[in-house]
């Protein structure tokens, strides 16, 4: 959409006053600077309005005043977008970060989750009751982003993505109306609010199946040598092939972050973890992952029992905010043999001890629903790379950012060519790569809920061809 921006003066922010009950902040008011500030600190951008929602009716206004304005809008959750899409420059931000709720229904295990909300209070509210949905292993994260993209997590195997377990979703569309979206209402709109991004409308409420859950779970680490990753690889590679669902085994190649179970020698040492799950009742959760533990001789062993809560949240202090970051993604249908050999080759040039090469294992009950059947179209992965690049010294954006552009080139011969949409650093270019046989259907939908493509900052479906 072609936008013309000009200065906002402060008759026509008043203006946007008189309908709105949570703070408008522009870059004169003290709380400006923090609120435009994301996780990603690679995006600095400077928005003319930053629209601070207390609810839904807050939602619809600035909604409606973006249109009116002409102006380019982002919308904000948590803002961990890698891309930055939360922030726009000279535009307005819908932060929705304000709008906090959870409610729980301890009987018909489902969940009102508001926009606002990040993993750790989801996880606090649900677990107070033994209950969970599958989310992302940050628990920073938000929800909002997270869901729309597709969402995986500890229990995505036995339990499907974050948006699997999407019963319906409120949704202010680009015309201002509030609609509700599930199988029986607008189910168009539901089908591409699960993997289809942010492309259709700010969702303003969640509503969620949740599953028993902890609140105690068998879960932890096993980290081996670097110099043993061939090796490992290979026996996980067996391991996963028979691992039940209940099974969830990913890998890390990384430099060995100074935690107390690791001896000290290797604090900084590279090193490949094998971070696991398992969702059932402890014994049985040991009998399966015994043969995980015998692989090869690891430098430590931490798996226990952990509280779930716990275990969602073992990994921020690897993932803080204020770091630059750039990520690249790719999806595979197997673990060969080839890019156990690339694994090893890059896993020796990692440019800061802070960067990650990260293999999850997907397949499970992600892949047990069809491709048609929800806007997130990977049904067919079963492990994905995602190449976790940070560093703090902008003098080393080029360096960081070409490493990982040359590890993900060297791994495209073993990938489906699909890319989850929440891994994506870059602002547009790999749209057709994250929604792949359901790009023409969201083109439709697209027209139809927003032909004028106000909500374009997102890994954009154009609403024309």
């Amino acid at each position: 959409m072609a936008v013309h921006i000009t200065p906002l003066d402060d008759s026509t922010v008043s203006e946007l006053e008189t309908r709105f009950r949570g703070k408008l902040l522009t870059p004169g008011t003290s709380e400006y600077t923090e609120a435009r500030t994301i996780w990603n600190a690679m995006i600095d951008r400077r928005p003319a309005l930053i629209a601070q929602c207390a609810g839904v009716a807050d939602v619809i206004a600035a909604v409606n005043f973006a249109r009116e304005q002409g102006m380019p809008v982002a919308v904000k959750g948590a803002g961990h977008n890698i891309a930055g899409n939360a922030i726009v420059d000279d535009g307005l931000v819908i932060d929705l970060s304000p709008m906090k709720s959870v409610r729980i229904d301890p009987e018909a295990k489902t969940a009102l989750v508001e926009p606002g909300v990040i993993l750790a209070e989801f996880d606090h509210e649900a677990q107070a009751f033994g209950l969970a949905t599958p989310v992302g292993y940050n628990s920073t994260t938000g929800i909002s982003g997270l869901t729309l993209g597709g969402g995986f997590g500890w229990l995505s195997r036995r339990y499907g993505l974050t948006a699997d377990n999407l019963r319906g979703a409120d949704v202010v569309t680009a015309d201002g109306r509030l609609v509700h979206a599930s199988e029986e209402q607008n189910s168009d709109l539901f089908w591409g609010l699960r993997g289809g991004g942010g492309n259709f409308g700010v969702v303003t409420s969640f509503e969620f199946n949740l599953h028993e859950v902890g609140p105690e779970v068998l879960s932890g680490l096993l980290v081996h040598p670097f110099s043993d990753t061939a090796e490992v690889m290979e026996a996980y590679r067996a391991f996963v092939a028979e691992a039940p669902d209940e099974v969830t085994a990913w890998m890390v190649i990384r430099h060995a972050p100074p935690l107390p179970f690791i001896p000290e020698e290797w604090h900084g040492e590279k090193v490949l973890v094998i971070a696991v799950y398992y969702d059932g009742a402890m014994t049985d959760g040991e009998v399966a992952l015994q043969p995980l533990r015998e692989i090869g001789t690891p430098i430590a062993d931490a798996i226990g029992p952990h509280p779930y809560a716990g275990w969602q949240q073992g990994f921020d202090g690897l993932l803080t905010p204020g770091a630059r970051n750039y990520w690249k993604s790719h999806n595979f249908v197997e673990f060969t043999d080839g890019m156990i050999d690339i694994f090893v080759e890059y896993g020796e040039s990692l440019p800061t001890p802070e960067s990650e090469i990260a293999i999850a294992q997907l397949g499970g009950a992600i892949n047990d629903v069809p491709v048609d059947a929800t806007a997130y179209p990977h049904r067919d992965a079963k492990f994905l790379m995602n190449l976790h690049t940070r560093w703090t010294d902008p003098g080393r954006d080029d360096e960081c950012i070409a490493w990982t552009r040359e590890l993900h080139e060297a791994m495209i011969p073993h990938a489906t060519g699909g890319v989850y949409v929440n891994f994506i650093s870059e602002e547009v270019g790999e749209e057709r790569a994250a929604y792949r046989e359901n790009y023409d259907r969201l083109v439709e939908l697209k027209k139809k809920y927003d032909p004028n493509n106000l909500f374009h900052l997102n890994q954009n479906v154009a609403p024309t061809a």
